[in-house]
């Protein structure tokens, strides 16, 4: 494999001297606007055309030159200019197309994943049922209000669905503006208090799973009135509703649970979330679950 000079027959200083320092020597063969002469020179059968696309005109008077020749040409685009998400060559109508970002759900991968909620959401609440009807009762007898919170959050798609937890303030906050749970919050009961220590409040959200609106896996869901504040605030942030929400995710096994105070918080959050997106597989499935279960035995921690 052999270099052309791409950018440096533009400077007054296009000395052998910068030019042997810029490239390897052994590999440079010169100019771009040497290159056809070479090609047919040397009988090149095959010609990669890697320009940056900014260099838009370059790119299509190399091209033209290597029309009077014999090799095959391929143009490979700089593709990692861009954050990819789930990157791969598609075909729309007969012409090739890049995703730059995508889905990284598609057919078996889909189908695959949905059992898998299924499965294992259904398993967790005929198991877990005794359980759920015990939670229910403490939560109705130890303070007034519903024993199920019920809470507006984008879902796949940006589409707005109602996701259930058990009650564990004596508030049930879903409009317009939302005070995120913070230490020692006195809206948070007693019983409440340990739900969130145990993330045992999570599991009503089994039902979600089971209705199709949530996934086992996947970025977690945040109020629609701070989804409003941070789509504007962070940079790929509704990128996160590719898929299903999940009820548990990549950033909450890596120690990134409970308040987000700060903006950073919340940044970081994100970027665990397309770091998913970018690496889904059931196998990546699997060990969040694993990672998830040793995370709650072992984490006394509040979390909030």
């Amino acid at each position: 494999m052999c270099r052309c000079a791409t950018g440096i027959e533009r400077s007054s200083e296009a000395s052998p001297e910068v030019i042997s320092q810029a490239f390897d020597q052994h590999k440079l063969v010169g100019h771009c606007k040497d290159v056809a002469a070479y090609v047919r020179r040397h009988d090149i059968k095959v010609v990669y055309v890697a320009l940056p696309l900014v260099n838009v005109p370059r790119i299509q008077k190399l091209i033209s030159a290597l029309r009077d020749t014999t090799a095959s040409v391929y143009f490979v685009p700089d593709a990692f200019a861009f954050d990819l998400i789930q990157g791969r060559l598609v075909e729309i109508n007969g012409m090739p197309a890049l995703s730059v970002c995508e889905t990284p759900l598609h057919g078996l991968e889909a189908v695959l994943k949905r059992t898998m909620d299924l499965v294992f959401a259904g398993c967790g609440v005929l198991i877990l049922s005794p359980l759920l009807l015990l939670i229910a009762a403490v939560v109705k007898l130890t303070s007034p209000g519903p024993v199920l919170f019920r809470q507006r959050r984008y879902g796949l798609d940006g589409k707005e669905i109602l996701i259930y937890k058990f009650r564990s303030m004596v508030v049930c906050e879903n409009g317009p503006v939302i005070t995120q749970a913070c230490a020692d919050d006195p809206r948070v009961t007693r019983v409440g208090a340990f739900l969130r220590r145990t993330s045992l409040d999570e599991l009503p959200q089994l039902i979600n799973v089971l209705q199709g609106s949530r996934s086992l896996v996947g970025p977690r869901p945040h109020a629609v009135a701070h989804n409003e504040q941070y789509r504007t605030l962070i940079d790929g942030y509704m990128i996160r509703h590719k898929v299903r929400p999940g009820i548990t995710r990549l950033a909450q096994v890596n120690g990134l649970r409970g308040e987000t105070a700060t903006l950073e918080k919340m940044a970081q959050r994100v970027r665990f979330d397309l770091e998913y997106l970018r690496n889904c597989s059931p196998w990546l499935e699997v060990k969040i679950l694993a990672r998830t279960l040793w995370v709650v035995i072992r984490d006394q921690r509040h979390v909030y």
